[in-house]
């Protein structure tokens, strides 16, 4: 690591619980069982979305928009990373109704850009907060196309996404969904140039999907323990040797064949030792089941409760030694005093002498920001000639930094 700056490399092998000194020896990441995707039920699905996609931009760039054929696969992070440039406008719009799991949504800072000059008519836009709530609503109708034609087949319900939040940041601070998850790559030609727009959904959203299209990888019947190896109740058994001596063929509960053993002349029958639950009586353990009309009875399975273990709150010792390598790496931190809405044709009006009503009473705490993320509220004060802000309370969730990050 540099002094004051840390690599790529390192800041993406950080963000994926990595340890630095373990990058190039295969270190994994596991996050429970994988989830199969049907890729060509997406593919087609993708297909036809395609043009949902260049309607939207065309609707709403008045622009001539056109969108080639996308490509439908199974990835991973570091896949995605490897195709996507260094800064990226990323998108959040996770399913919170009808299915459940990550949604977002890539796209260069260059398309990014243009998209926001047609639709504001501006000649130099900037990916500001007004900028990125544009993108915002760009992928609030696609998504919203994407979610008319999952409802149709019925089986998604009330099928919704949280409002789509952009922001504009190195890749390797994307918050991506875990393991393998499906990924389309939409290649979409806006005045004369052509960009990509990524969708990636997790494993068990993409899942979700296929199914309600009518596809969806089937899982293999899970085979009870306890007759996997049941033989045909007509099929003969062979019975286990012991000594040399073949054990009797049973049938219909009788012994067949019995040997019998001479001592001084009288025949004298060796008795059979009795079995119960696949134990001889006799001490000896023959593993021989316990028989009733010539069929094996199966063993009543030893049941036991599954002991789940605790989940502590906080973060793990190997979580802080990654962190503390990027102590030293500087973060925006912003005071919000409030926020609004406005029309373009009320910003258009805006002139010398306007007020601008914020959200936020007098005197009501302001926001504190890292990478415009809240993290607590303070007080504005005055230091010497100053303006500065006294921290009077620390958001309670961890989440808000990690999600920064």
């Amino acid at each position: 690591m540099s002094e004051g700056s840390i690599s790529q490399e390192e800041i993406d092998a950080l963000l994926s619980g990595v340890d630095v000194g373990g990058i190039g020896s295969g270190g994994s990441f596991s996050s429970g069982p994988e989830v199969s995707i049907d890729v060509p039920t997406l593919q087609n699905f993708a297909n036809g979305m395609k043009d949902k996609l260049s309607d939207v931009l065309k609707n709403m760039t008045q622009q001539d928009v056109s969108c080639g054929a996308p490509v439908v696969e199974t990835a991973g992070r570091d896949q995605l990373l490897a195709k996507v440039p260094e800064v990226v406008i990323a998108v959040m719009a996770d399913y919170s109704a009808g299915l459940g799991g990550d949604h977002l949504f890539l796209m260069p800072s260059e398309l990014a850009t243009k998209l926001v000059g047609f639709i504001n008519q501006e000649e130099n836009p900037a990916l500001d907060d007004m900028g990125l709530s544009v993108i915002s609503e760009v992928i609030s109708a696609f998504s919203g196309s994407e979610i008319t034609e999952l409802s149709k087949s019925g089986k998604l319900p009330g099928l919704a996404t949280n409002p789509p939040e952009a922001v504009n940041q190195p890749k390797a601070m994307i918050r991506m969904p875990q393991g393998n998850f499906g990924l389309f790559s939409y290649p979409v030609t806006l005045a004369g140039e052509t960009y990509t727009i990524w969708e990636a959904v997790s494993a068990p959203v993409a899942d979700g999907m296929a199914k309600a299209l009518g596809g969806g990888v089937q899982a293999a019947p899970a085979m009870d323990a306890g007759s996997a190896n049941m033989p045909d109740a007509g099929a003969g058994m062979a019975q286990p040797q012991m000594g040399g001596m073949q054990q009797p063929q049973m049938m219909g509960g009788m012994n067949m064949g019995q040997p019998q053993m001479q001592i001084g002349g009288m025949g004298m029958g060796m008795q059979q030792p009795q079995m119960m639950g696949g134990a001889m009586m006799g001490g000896m353990n023959m593993g021989q089941p316990q028989m009733m009309g010539g069929m094996p009875m199966q063993t009543p399975p030893n049941v036991q409760s599954l002991q789940f273990p605790n989940f502590v709150q906080g973060v793990s010792s190997a979580e802080q030694g990654n962190i503390s390598l990027i102590m030293d790496v500087f973060m925006e931190m912003t005071v919000e005093l409030g926020r609004t809405k406005k029309t373009i044709k009320d910003i258009l009006g805006l002139g010398e002498g306007t007020i601008i009503e914020l959200d936020k009473l007098a005197g009501e705490p302001v926001d504190i920001l890292v990478n415009h993320k809240p993290i607590a509220k303070g007080e504005v004060v005055v230091i010497d000639e100053n303006f500065g802000v006294r921290v009077t309370e620390i958001l309670p969730s961890l989440e808000h930094v990690t999600s920064s990050m």
